[in-house]
Order: C-alpha cells, then structure tokens, then sequence
C-alpha cells in the first residue's frame, strides 16, 4: 500500500497514535502558566477555546511610532454532547481569565514600556482607555479586560481586544499567555472549563538595523526621504497614513499605500534584506510554532511569499489582512480544505465547528514545536494526546468503545485478541460519509 491510505485505517491509525478517548477523560494537567490542576471534566458539555491567530503582535513603547496596540482576542465554541451533539450558545455564560497576568500597565521589559499605551491613547487613537482595558475593533463600546465575560457570536462566544502583554505578574516575560475559559448554567455552576494558549509579543527587532533608538531613527529617515516632519509630532500612528486592515481600516489611507504594502516593499530593496522574524516575532518568540510548518522560518515564505513578493502584489491580488493563504494550496484533495472565499481564522466545518476548534489557531496548528503546554491542553484534557483533536468520543455520546485505545488493545499488536482491519466496521456507511469530518478522506502525514 502507498503512503496515501486508505481513508478510515489512516483516520483510525492517527487516533490510535494520539492515545485517544472520549470527553471523560481527564488529561491535560500540566505545570505552571501552562495548566496548573487538572479541570475535572463534564459528561455533558465540552468547551474548545482558542485565539484567533498564532501570535499577536503590539508595539514595546507608544511614544513614537506604533503600529499595533496590545490587542488579543479569543474564540469558544460549547458543545453539549449526545447523539447529534449540539452546539450551544443560549442559556450559558462563558467567562475568561489570564492565568497570573491580572494588569498590564506599569509593566515594562527592558525598554519596552507597555503602560504608554494608555497614557498616548488619546492622542494615538482618539479615546481616553481605563487602565487595563483595550480597544475593541468589534464592539466599540465594550472595553475589555484581562478577565472577564464573552459575548455570543453566532455559533460561538467571542472576547476581543484583551489589552494583554507578554509579562505576567510575577514579572516574567512570555509570550505564550494563559487564558483560562470557564463555561457556567444558568444556576452559576461550574459545567466545563478549558485552558488554551494566549499569544503576544513585542519583538520587533528594529533595532537590528534602524539601532537602539530604532523608532526614532525609523521616523527620522521617513522624514528625509518622504518630507515628511513625523518626529515633531510624535506619537505617531502609522495606520494613520497607511491604512492597516488589523486595525480595522479598508483602503490604503492618505499616503495610498497599506501599511503591510509599504513596509515590505520598502525592505525588499535593503541589502541584506530582512528575515520574517526581524518584524513578525520574532528570534525568540518566532510566530508560526505548527510542527506540520515547521520549515526554519514556519513556511512564511512559502505560504505569504516573499518580501518583494508580498509589497508587489497589494492591492493587485490581495488586501492584508483580508486576502490570506489558503490550506487548500498545498492540502489538496480532501474534503472542507477549500474554504473559498471565507480565511481559516473564520471558517466552519464538521456540524459547524470552527476549523480552529479541532485544528488550532493559524500559525500554531496542534501538534506545535515550541514545547508550549497550553498549545496542547485541550488535546490533551479531551482525547490524551497532543494531535489535532479528532476523537468522535469527544462529542458523540453514542461513540463505541473507549476510544482508540480500546481498539489498539483489542485489534492492534503482533498478537491481537481479534485479527480484523480497520474498514470492517468502518466503510459501511454511504450517505452519512460526507457528514464526517473531512468525509474521513485523512491522508498519511509522514
């Protein structure tokens, strides 16, 4: 047999390799900001929560240039198992909190100095914030903080604009944040609860080439080359001449070019050019952790294309921000892949699960390679191993057995109690394939 199995015996083979099992198991403690005690787990609900991107990005200070504000946002979804199971989103209040990480301003790192986002506010973006909250592109009203209630969206309950920083409160730098999301009844008891990994990092390292003062010097040769006179009015928001989609603008702004088409069209031409983790972060943090990514520089390239590439072709064949690389490019062939016209980050699939749910958020797709314990807990907590979550158990109360292990234990081995194969049981189905995740058209990894 090829390495393109069939369907259902590579589907099965992946689960047995996960150790996996139904929504009771209890998996997933781990130590520090990554779990902390096991949550115990529910009979009736699952909770999967993740953040809407790999890693967020906000400035180290706010008192020169700025390009983004400390800004995150999570998704979950709320499943009541049974046979169908469904997802619920009336009835519940889902809350969250950052594990350790109770305020952000008056914390600092090295030069970087977040409280100056509150103080330049104003003056940045045109609202005077209360400290330790955020902007919020979705609910403008609503200004969250580092805990807290979501909002349902939809299919799914949302928190956005969580004014995070990669410093906790113990003092520690980090960019892989702990969220805590905590699903309750209507009598206010506990039902599930989940961890999942809350991403920021303010490593952009400018003063690679621009120096210590890398901002100022950054203003001061836009000044010289574009006439501009930036570095008397500082601070300056660079959205607000180019226009940036991840902040919620939609056109090129006053100068007519986007900010992502300015900044890598300009640094295409320097000799030597820049990495992808010079400006996305970063040397340390490094933004794509997916092990299935894992080339040196997470496949930006391949996925994004170059840096010339990239500042040539907005707003020719793509918007940033609104025009991404699609799965379907190199995963081709199966079921749901192609999202058309709707990017990852929002895409449904299986009975409605947002893809993210099962698969993780873009850019740190489970299993990742960062050895970063939140990234893997729900996997974990659910189904006993690190992998894209696919136990039917999970959800479907009517799922049979145990779980995989049950089958390893019965069917697998050089001596198996019971000599069978995977498809005996599993490929007499016809109308209901589609309905599956992926249609079960699962293709060997290897």
């Amino acid at each position: 047999m090829k390495l393109r199995y069939a369907s259902l015996l590579v589907f099965l083979l992946f689960l047995v390799s996960c150790g996996g099992g139904g929504g009771g198991n209890s998996g997933g403690g781990d130590s520090g900001t990554g779990g902390g005690t096991t949550i115990p787990q529910s009979t009736e609900f699952v909770v999967l929560a993740w953040n809407d991107l790999g890693m967020h990005c906000l400035n180290p200070t706010y008192d020169t240039a700025v390009v983004l504000p400390p800004y995150n946002t999570v998704w979950a979804q709320v499943i009541r198992r049974g046979e169908p199971p469904q997802i619920v989103t009336s009835g519940i209040t889902v809350e969250y909190r950052l594990i350790n990480n109770t305020y952000s301003y008056g914390k600092t790192h090295g030069t970087s100095d977040y409280g100056q986002f509150w103080d330049n506010c104003p003056a940045l973006f045109g609202i005077s914030l209360a400290h330790d909250t955020g902007l919020n592109l979705v609910d403008p009203t609503i200004h969250n903080g580092l805990s807290g209630t979501m909002l349902p969206k939809g299919d799914h309950f949302e928190v956005d604009g969580i004014p995070l920083t990669p410093v906790d409160d113990s003092l520690t730098w980090n960019p892989y944040q702990v969220v805590e999301v905590t699903v309750r009844d209507a009598g206010n008891s506990i039902i599930a609860q989940t961890r999942a990994t809350a991403p920021t990092s303010e490593e952009m390292n400018c003063a690679k080439c621009h120096g210590a003062n890398a901002f100022t010097d950054v203003l001061t040769k836009h000044d010289s080359e574009e006439g501009t006179s930036l570095l008397t009015q500082t601070p300056v928001l660079c959205a607000d001449c180019h226009g940036s989609p991840a902040l919620g603008q939609t056109g090129p702004g006053t100068s007519g070019k986007y900010l992502s088409q300015a900044m890598h069209g300009f640094h295409a031409g320097v000799i030597p050019p820049p990495t992808c983790y010079d400006c996305h972060p970063g040397a340390t943090t490094q933004c794509s952790r997916s092990e299935r990514h894992s080339a040196a520089d997470g496949n930006c390239v391949t996925c994004h294309g170059s840096l010339s590439q990239v500042g040539s072709s907005i707003p020719a064949t793509r918007i940033p921000w609104v025009n991404e690389p699609k799965c379907v490019a190199c995963h081709t062939g199966v079921a749901e892949v192609d999202t058309l016209t709707t990017l990852y980050r929002n895409a449904q699939g299986h009975g409605n699960l947002r893809c993210a749910a099962c698969h993780g958020s873009p850019h740190a797709m489970i299993p990742t390679n960062r050895a970063q314990a939140s990234d893997h807990y729900q996997a974990l907590q659910y189904q006993g191993g690190a992998k894209s979550i696919g136990s039917c158990g999970i959800c479907h109360s009517s799922s049979r057995g145990e779980g995989s292990s049950e089958f390893a234990e019965q069917h697998g081995g050089a001596s198996p109690r019971t000599r069978t194969a995977c498809n005996v049981c599993h490929t007499s189905v016809s109308s209901s394939t589609g309905s599956w995740p992926h249609a079960y058209q699962w293709h060997n990894s290897n």
